[in-house]
């Protein structure tokens, strides 16, 4: 139970900064009413046993079935078994991600319909499967992920321009918030499992990427969607607040058993799929397989506690302090809110601590997962205040942003170490977690409300992407600045 412990004891801390900002904004200059914070405060402490319970979980059961997987697919040197496997695993394990129903559930509320909640599941959850496949082939066959990522983006750029331009935020959000708490360590494990078969050093730098290659596959496959589907133009709204004398604690008990069918459906997949495994190619014993099953409640739990809070507490607490905040009338200020929840907001993201530990124990400690942590901060800090700036000057667009800083990142890819690139790629992924899915995005729709002239389906989406985007730059930097160090010491 220390484990257990110490997992609480790193959430309290994770959690506290962005409790206090709120706090401090509401008896300041974005005041947004006794009840909602309270419903904010209750979803902190729903959030902290939560995120707790699941880190633990995950530890128990989510990373070594991911590693069980992979190592057993790659051992029967089955190319079409890896690439079906991929396919499979990459779209059952995505088409429930609570992370992507809550952006799936936003875009259809936004967009009235236009777009509906299961059409982008099912959308996105088939990109991703493609480039699971794709990752794991890389994998196997020792390509090249500078080129690779290169060869992807390229792909991007093409289909964003011929894209309407609603769909570009909603592509790269479904592409960060995909990777979330659930599939995170998962895959990363995943493709642990599939590079540890060939040993090495090349199985310490194969082991990471394979996050940032699924991320692609929801951009592409939603520009494609983009294309395909004829719409050229929506209107965005953000939907009625619900009603305030409902009580401070009617819309926790009231999402309890929506989330629970939500996360039973995120986990059942895995479950049949390992199982099917377990009884095929994997076999583990007794003692093993009962450690995996308390861990998968533990997991279930924790999620369901954790997903309520953000639900319930954070998310209309983000959208209110957003509008208030930018009604004050002060650019700088909005811009500075948001740098400061960007910051803090990621040390609440249950899978950064999930990449953090695998770095360190896959590189021997070699790397710290402290200065990751605060690479990951600064580097989403800086996305969400040019998300704040890019909503308040009409002028600035999304790809303004987004096309510059992949092309930088795919630039860096060449001279960073190899390690670090798989690294930044994942940085990305889950670093655009639960938290930023939720309570940054409804910061930014608040924000887009508020302001005259924006439109909350154009200027309200795309934070997420911004907020996986910078870790990519951020860790290759910090990759370079490890090179640099060791050059010197040699």
């Amino acid at each position: 139970m220390n484990a257990l412990k110490q997992k609480f004891k790193d959430v309290v801390f994770a959690v506290l900064p962005v409790t206090i900002i709120l706090l401090i904004l509401n008896y300041t200059i974005a005041p947004i009413g006794r009840e909602l914070v309270w419903r904010f405060i209750v979803g902190a402490v729903f959030i902290i046993l939560g995120l707790g319970i699941f880190l633990f979980g995950a530890d128990l059961a989510i990373q070594p079935i991911g590693q069980h997987m992979g190592s057993s697919i790659t051992r029967k040197r089955s190319l079409p078994l890896l690439l079906i496997a991929g396919l499979v695993l990459g779209f059952f394990i995505n088409i429930a991600e609570p992370d992507l129903m809550v952006l799936a559930k936003q875009v259809q509320q936004v967009t009235s319909g236009a777009i509906s909640q299961w059409a982008l599941l099912v959308v996105v959850s088939i990109g991703i499967g493609i480039m699971l496949a794709l990752g794991l082939f890389r994998i196997a066959f020792k390509i090249s992920m500078s080129k690779l990522l290169t060869i992807l983006y390229a792909i991007i750029f093409i289909l964003l321009i011929l894209s309407p331009k609603l769909f570009l935020g909603i592509a790269f959000d479904s592409g960060a918030a995909t990777t979330g708490s659930m599939t995170v360590p998962f895959i990363l494990a995943l493709g642990l499992g599939v590079a540890s078969t060939e040993g090495g050093k090349q199985s310490e730098e194969d082991s990471f990427g394979l996050l940032g290659i699924a991320s692609a596959g929801p951009m592409l496959a939603v520009l494609s969607m983009g294309i395909i589907s004829g719409i050229k133009s929506l209107a965005g709204g953000i939907p009625p607040a619900p009603d305030e004398n409902l009580g401070i604690l009617y819309p926790f008990v009231k999402s309890i058993p929506r989330i629970a069918v939500e996360v039973l459906l995120a986990l059942v997949p895995i479950i049949v799929l390992f199982f099917i495994f377990q009884a095929t190619l994997i076999k583990l014993g007794r003692v093993q397989l009962v450690k995996i099953i308390k861990g998968l409640v533990y997991t279930f739990t924790g999620f369901v506690l954790f997903l309520t809070g953000v639900n319930a507490g954070f998310m209309e607490a983000g959208t209110a302090v957003g509008y208030a905040v930018a009604s004050f009338g002060k650019n700088w200020i909005v811009i500075v809110t948001g740098f400061l929840l960007g910051f803090t907001v990621v040390l609440a993201e249950p899978a950064v601590y999930v990449l953090n530990e695998q770095i360190e124990e896959v590189t021997s400690g070699h790397i710290r997962k402290k200065n990751i942590l605060y690479s990951l901060s600064i580097g989403v800090a800086i996305a969400v205040s040019l998300s704040m700036a890019r909503i308040l000057i009409p002028e600035m667009q999304l790809w303004h942003l987004l096309v510059p800083g992949y092309i930088i990142a795919i630039t860096l890819s060449y001279f960073a170490p190899r390690l670090f690139v798989g690294i930044a790629f994942d940085s990305g992924g889950v670093a655009s977690g639960p938290m930023a899915a939720t309570f940054i995005l409804a910061f930014a729709q608040g924000v887009a409300e508020a302001t005259p002239g924006a439109d909350v389906l154009m200027e309200g989406f795309g934070v997420i992407a911004m907020v996986a985007l910078t870790p990519l730059i951020a860790i290759q930097v910090l990759g370079l600045l490890y090179k640099q160090k060791a050059s010197k010491r040699s």
